[in-house]
This record gives C-alpha cells, sequence and structure tokens, in this order.
C-alpha cells in the first residue's frame, strides 16, 4: 500500500556502486531539478557486495542506508523502485525478484546475459504489468537529443524509405594485454564482449533511430588477447593486475552485417581495441529522401542531407541540436549551451519516472531488451559458424 510519504517520493533502491551506479545516481538526483515530475525521486538505499565501498559510495551520493544483500532492498517496504547498475549475470535474478514484489524496475543493459534469462524477465514484466508495475531497461544513448531529433526526422518522413544502417561503436580501454582480467572479459559475468556491452547500444539505437529491426544477420568476432593477468582485486575497470592469468572468454571485437524487416542493408562494428578511440560512436542512415549522421565525439550535432533539393543546393548541413524544439533541451540551458553524456541518464530517469507516474509507457521496455539480446544470439551463432565463410581463392587457382 502507498503511504503519504511514496505519494510525494519515488523511493529509489540502486543496486551497484561502481561507474553505472555513479550515472544513475547522479542521474536521478539531477532529474527533478530540471524537469516537473508528479514524484520526486529519491535513492533511499544502496546495495554492494563491498559494505566499505558502498558506505563511501553512500556518502558521496547522501544515501541514508547501506546494504550488501540486493534481497534487502527487494523485500523494503520503503523502496518503490530497484534500479539495477550490477553485471549482466545478476540482472535477472534481481529483476525478477523485484517484479514479484512488486517494484518497478530500471535494469542496465543489455538486459541479460542469455536470450532464455531475457525471456524470463519479459515474462515477469508482463505479469508485473498487469498489477500496475512499470519496467524499462538502460539503453541510455536513446536520452541523447541529436538520437532522439535523428528519430524525429525518420518518423516525420525526411528520409523517405531506409535504406542504409550504418553504425560503429570504438574504444581501446583493453588494448594493452597487460590490462588485467576483469569482469566484463569474463562471460559467466559478462555475457559477451564488445558485441554486448557496446554493440547491444549500435543494435538499439539502429531500431530506435529507424523504426526498423533485425531479420537476419551475418557475423565475424574475435578475440586478440586470449589471457591476461588476474587483478589484484576486484574493483571495476580500475583494477590492477596482480599475479598468474587467467584466460578472456569473451570477444574483442564484433563485425556483422544485417537485412531488416523493412528492406535496409546494416552494419554494425564493435570494438574495444581500436587505438585512439575512446567512446567513438558513428551512426548513419541513408534513405531515398535524405540522410542522417551522428558522431558522438560531437554529441550536440546531428548532420543532414535532404535529397530533395536541387543538386546545386543539396548537401549535408549541420544541425546544432540545443534549440527548445530539440527533445528534452527546452529543460536545460540557452541555445548553443550543450549537453553532455550524463544527460542522456537524467532523460531516461524522468521518463521512468513519468512512466510510474502514468505518463507515456516506460522505453526501451525489457521486450525491446528482448530483442537486443536475440540479435546478439544471432551474431554470435553465426561467427560459430565457419562454414558461413567463404574462402577467397588462392592467386592462379
Amino acid at each position: 500500500m502507498t503511504d503519504a510519504k511514496s505519494a510525494q517520493t519515488l523511493r529509489i533502491g540502486l543496486i551497484g556502486y561502481s561507474f553505472m551506479g555513479s550515472i544513475h545516481a547522479a542521474a536521478w538526483q539531477s532529474a527533478p531539478k530540471f524537469f516537473d515530475l508528479a514524484a520526486r525521486p529519491e535513492i533511499v538505499a544502496v546495495s554492494g557486495r563491498d559494505g566499505t565501498r558502498a558506505g563511501e559510495f553512500a556518502t558521496r551520493f547522501g544515501i541514508g542506508r547501506v546494504e550488501t544483500d540486493w534481497r534487502r532492498l527487494v523485500e523494503a517496504d520503503d523502496v518503490d523502485v530497484i534500479d539495477i547498475c550490477v553485471p549482466g549475470d545478476l540482472h535477472a535474478p534481481i529483476a525478477i525478484a523485484a517484479l514479484e514484489a512488486g517494484k518497478h524496475v530500471l535494469c542496465e543493459k543489455p538486459l541479460a546475459n542469455t536470450p532464455e534469462e531475457a525471456a524470463a524477465m519479459v515474462a515477469a514484466a508482463r505479469a508485473a504489468a498487469d498489477r500496475g508495475v512499470k519496467s524499462m531497461v538502460g539503453y541510455s544513448y536513446r536520452g541523447t537529443p541529436a538520437i532522439a531529433y535523428a528519430r524525429r526526422l525518420v518518423e516525420d518522413g525526411r528520409l523517405g524509405q531506409i535504406r542504409h544502417i550504418r553504425a560503429r561503436y570504438l574504444q581501446d580501454w583493453i588494448a594493452d594485454p597487460d590490462f588485467p582480467l576483469v569482469w566484463r572479459l569474463q562471460r559467466e559475468r559478462a555475457g559477451s564482449g564488445a558485441l554486448g556491452d557496446i554493440g547491444a547500444h549500435l543494435v538499439d539505437m539502429a531500431a530506435f533511430v529507424t523504426g526498423q529491426h533485425l531479420a537476419e544477420v551475418s557475423a565475424l568476432t574475435e578475440t586478440f588477447v586470449k589471457q591476461r593477468p588476474l587483478p589484484e582485486a576486484s574493483g571495476g575497470l580500475a583494477a590492477t593486475a596482480g599475479a598468474g592469468s587467467g584466460e578472456v572468454t569473451v570477444d574483442d571485437a564484433a563485425l556483422f552485417t544485417g537485412r531488416t524487416d523493412g528492406g535496409a542493408l546494416a552494419s554494425f562494428e564493435a570494438t574495444r581495441f581500436a587505438a585512439g578511440r575512446k567512446n567513438a560512436i558513428q551512426f548513419e542512415v541513408n534513405g531515398s529522401a535524405g540522410s542522417v549522421y551522428f558522431d558522438f565525439e560531437n554529441l550536440n550535432e546531428l548532420w543532414f542531407h535532404d535529397h530533395t533539393l536541387p543538386a546545386a543546393e543539396a548537401g549535408f548541413r549541420r544541425i546544432h541540436v540545443t534549440e527548445p524544439d530539440h527533445p528534452y533541451v527546452d529543460a536545460w540551458w540557452p541555445p548553443g549551451h550543450g549537453l553532455g553524456y550524463d544527460h542522456a541518464f537524467v532523460h531516461q530517469a524522468v521518463g521512468f519516472a513519468r512512466a510510474i507516474a502514468g505518463g507515456p509507457a516506460a522505453a526501451p521496455s525489457f521486450g525491446d531488451g528482448d530483442y537486443v539480446q536475440r540479435v546478439l544470439a544471432a551474431v554470435e551463432a553465426s561467427a560459430a559458424d565457419d562454414s558461413r565463410l567463404t574462402p577467397v581463392p588462392a592467386a592462379g587457382a
């Protein structure tokens, strides 16, 4: 039963305190300062397996309670929302338990480590929805104004029939072979490597912007460094190398092509070995009437080509996505004062809070997350099937 306090406050139980936990906490705390919300989000507790580190996190963000067992938050009467920011192997058990307990759930991406886990999460979300319980998966780049505006241009027909989708996500944080074997490099914790960690964002982004979904794929994956030093401590990405080594059980890079249900051809590349690239996301859509291009290194810009104009005056032009008419921007700064990476998470929090209050449906849904999971599984299956590769004939053959 909702009491007087919870009618005015959306009480958040945050599970996880590392990189994603920090940015989710900052987003929940910023959201009501810039957007009108029916209930003010308040992080009432944080859970993490290391009580000392969780306590330091709680102090930094002004959170009153610390737990070392996530079940305490799921069972708590003073928690309305469970926000999951832990490795993928814990997504399904936490989300399903929380939904069954009547808690709204925001779960970081990718939704799960396997299609079977994702399907179970979707079933739990649908059952909970019948009781008014909301769920959402955290594909945060949907909240980037330029990406949301690209979607609007497609919806308005400005690109015509979609023919090509081209997407790359490039990082280099594990290019050094001496970087330690952190959890993101272990299949039992992360599910997959670059494919699920960053390639999943591309799959969701393509569906979000174009409204089309991949129907078939052909893929290659590679693990360039197969053994890495064991970390001295499991402190997220900051872990340092210790004694001994262990096997890398995920991909370092994934490259795949596909055809959408709308007939467009699509290509995707995800790697954590692109030396010099820190968080480079490049996304382009070509249609019969125009094109859009986005580069995260210039995240307040969207390049648009109107192919219906005479050739003498046509060409790509920069749209500086900082005007009040652009998605989300009217809540922030004057035109020309750009937003950053963190703002997308604020917009994610706002969307979920409004969905809980009876506004537009939470998106992306667990069903959207399940779609991405099925694509990832198809990519891995394709990459594992060497018979799909056609050898190049030798010279003179």
